[in-house]
Formats: structure tokens, C-alpha cells, sequence
């Protein structure tokens, strides 16, 4: 019955004027669909490599800023995002001691600096640099503990005022930073 309907539909689609390249598709598909019932094929595509039968704990301590520049909403815009992002692509409970794996660290810079210098020489760009230090301890597995540095930036128009574009700036920075110490961490990338 099946293979009637299945039939039908292909026979309409070409009758139709359809491509035979998408008939011969859902034909392929539906074969090996019906003949390899026994298959399993298991993929994760939040990037975490994480043996949840060791691991069910994170502790992800506050990130205070240490940087000369201090821009004080970006301490809690990071840990947030931080946070969000590991509950998001996880089943890792999050605790404030005695947990499997500790993130910890501190925002080390924050700095402008003038990008594209003009003939005149002044800067048409200037880019925002947010440097954030990171101490990630594996209580369970000797070996993967890290203590790494991880940067990123924007360039912004020099006519705009750092005031204006600033917190769009450090959402934006802040998500890559989240993504880069994930992948470095709980990702093992």
C-alpha cells in the first residue's frame, strides 16, 4: 500500500513535468528508510563533547573586570551570556561549589584603538577589543585544565560616539567571546 502511494506521487511528479532528479530522491530516501530499519545514527550539534555519565556539575564563577578601561555593565552582560549559553547546549547543572567542572577568570581588556588611517591621519574605524582570561579546572580527568586568554573585537565608524554603539558593540563581542571559551572548554575543541 506503501509503495502504491509512494508509487503514485512519483508517477504525478513527472507527469507533471517535475524533475525526475526529485522523484528519484524520495524514492532512494523511502528504500533506505524502509531497509535499514536497524541503523541508529546519533549526532549532537550543540558542539559539546561532554561524557554526561562523568560530568554533571559546572560552577562558572563572576568574571570582574581588571581591564584600565572599565565599562561596568559588561561584567554581568558576560556572565549571563556565559551562563545562558552553557544551561542552552548542556545538561549541566549549574552549582556554586563542589561541581565537576569551574569556569572561572576575568575581563583583562577593554581597549579602543584607531583603525584605517585617513590621508589626514585621522582614524575612520576604530576598533573595541575585549580581552577575557579564563581558568577552566576538570575535577574528574587530570589533564584538561586550562588558563587561556581568548580576544575579540568590532571596528566602528570614528564619526559615532563609543557611547552610541557601545553596548551593541559588547553584545556582540560578548557572544563571540561565550562561543570561543565554549568551544575551548566544555566543546574540547
Amino acid at each position: 500500500m506503501v509503495w502504491n502511494k509512494l508509487y503514485n506521487i512519483c508517477k504525478a511528479s513527472i507527469a507533471a513535468g517535475r524533475c525526475r532528479a526529485r522523484a528519484l530522491a524520495l524514492v532512494t530516501a523511502v528504500v533506505l528508510a524502509a531497509t535499514v530499519p536497524a541503523c541508529k545514527v546519533s549526532v549532537t550539534l550543540n558542539g559539546s563533547a561532554l561524557d554526561y555519565t562523568v560530568y554533571k556539575t559546572v560552577a562558572v564563577s563572576d568574571f570582574p573586570i581588571r581591564a584600565a578601561l572599565v565599562y561596568p555593565p559588561l561584567q554581568p552582560m558576560f556572565e549571563n551570556a556565559l551562563l545562558d549559553y552553557i544551561d542552552r547546549n548542556t545538561r549541566l547543572q549549574t552549582v556554586d561549589t563542589g561541581a565537576d567542572l569551574e569556569i572561572s577568570g576575568e575581563i583583562t581588556g577593554y581597549q579602543l584603538t584607531p583603525q584605517a588611517v585617513t590621508e589626514n591621519a585621522y582614524a575612520s574605524m576604530t576598533r573595541l577589543t575585549i580581552s577575557v582570561r579564563v581558568k577552566y579546572v576538570d575535577n574528574k580527568v587530570d589533564g584538561k585544565d586550562r588558563d587561556q586568554t581568548f580576544s575579540a573585537f568590532r571596528d566602528f565608524p570614528s564619526s559615532e560616539m563609543l557611547t552610541d554603539v557601545q553596548d551593541g558593540l559588547c553584545e556582540e563581542i560578548t557572544e563571540e567571546l561565550v562561543e570561543l571559551i565554549f568551544n575551548a572548554t566544555l566543546g574540547d575543541w
